[in-house]
């Protein structure tokens, strides 16, 4: 009897993406399992995903969530179209979503959310972490579904960010901050999979709870393709378009 083909992770990036950094974003997803897909908006797009990760990079357009225009930031307009638009397609599907550092806030102005433009010049004294190193502490909310995933009410995670979360979105939940008060975790009520947090667990590969949750999401693509082939028995292996 043959092997169940691994499922086809869809990751977002950049077109500028450096290859160490892809390089920790498909070992991430390959090493429980998945088969990545690299997706940025010079690339193929999907015809069908099992699952989806919206990765970080620069700083999402302020018009989109009504933020004040900030000109002394990279941004990336057809990244974050080509987001959008693969949100809008297979968070319907049931698809499951994690969001990473940008891709949580991402997911959260999908939804109708707010971010904080910048947390240095909103929160005074803050202290400046910038690291892939886990330096910092999260509160993870008691029976939140990424509580149970990563199995600890605390962690220690890295930090790459100067946007965070503000207001939540439409069905989501902050489910995980940091010991200054910022938004580290959300997930949405109303989807089985639908998390985002504001770190990056691709880097942290000797990191158990981190790796928990690529875990939780191949776990989950896997349902969900055995779900849509119980469905749709007739349906053609995953393809993308060129």
């Amino acid at each position: 009897m043959s092997r169940s083909p691994r499922p086809l992770i869809g990751i977002t990036t950049s077109d500028a993406k450096s290859r160490l950094a892809w390089w920790f974003d498909w070992f991430a997803v390959w090493r429980h399992g998945g088969r990545p897909l690299r997706l940025s908006p010079s690339r193929r797009r999907p015809v069908h995903l099992d699952g989806l990760i919206i990765g970080g990079g620069d700083d999402i357009q302020a018009h989109l969530y009504g933020g004040e225009v900030q000109l002394d930031v990279r941004v990336d307009p057809e990244r974050d179209k080509l987001e959008l638009e693969l949100l809008e397609r297979f968070i319907p599907l049931g698809t499951p979503v994690l969001g990473i550092c940008r891709g949580a806030q991402l997911i959260n102005v999908h939804l109708g959310g707010t971010l904080d433009p910048d947390i240095y010049t909103t929160h005074e004294g803050l202290k400046r972490r910038r690291t892939v190193l886990p330096r910092k502490t999260v509160d993870i909310v008691g029976d939140s579904r990424l509580n149970r995933i990563l199995r600890v009410s605390w962690c220690r995670i890295n930090s790459l960010h100067h946007q965070a979360v503000k207001q939540a979105g439409e069905g989501i939940e902050i489910v995980a901050r940091d010991r200054d008060g910022l938004v580290q975790g959300i997930e949405s009520r109303e989807h089985d999979f639908l998390i985002g947090v504001q770190w990056h667990p691709e880097w942290l590969i000797f990191n158990r709870p981190q790796q928990r949750l690529i875990r939780a999401l191949l776990e989950a693509a896997r349902a969900h393709r055995r779900q849509e082939r119980q469905g749709h028995p007739e349906a053609a292996p995953a393809r993308a378009e060129g």
